[in-house]
């Protein structure tokens, strides 16, 4: 299954505005993504409620994953997202 470890970039984590546009972008794709931080149970990254109670901040690393056809172009399209400083957007 592949993986990505991706820093979170924006600076109230992946909590409201954040968590609400991965959500949408991971819920678009192909495949169903997980994310998860170290040493925790993965949780949907298509789900908002998912995501918040993940409890990424500002610098944790998470790490996505997928599987299926079309799970490297996806995982490379939530890493960007992740990567980002989505309070800006």
């Amino acid at each position: 299954m592949p993986e990505r470890r991706v820093t979170v970039a924006s600076k109230v984590g992946l909590h409201a505005r954040p968590a609400a546009l991965v959500a949408k972008a991971a819920a678009a794709q192909s495949v169903k993504i997980t994310i998860r931080k170290d040493d925790t149970q993965p949780v949907e990254a298509g789900s908002i409620l998912g995501l918040m109670t993940l409890g990424a901040a500002h610098g944790d690393e998470v790490v996505l994953s997928a599987e299926g056809e079309g799970a490297e172009a996806a995982l490379d399209h939530l890493v960007q997202l992740v990567g980002s400083d989505l309070d800006e957007s």
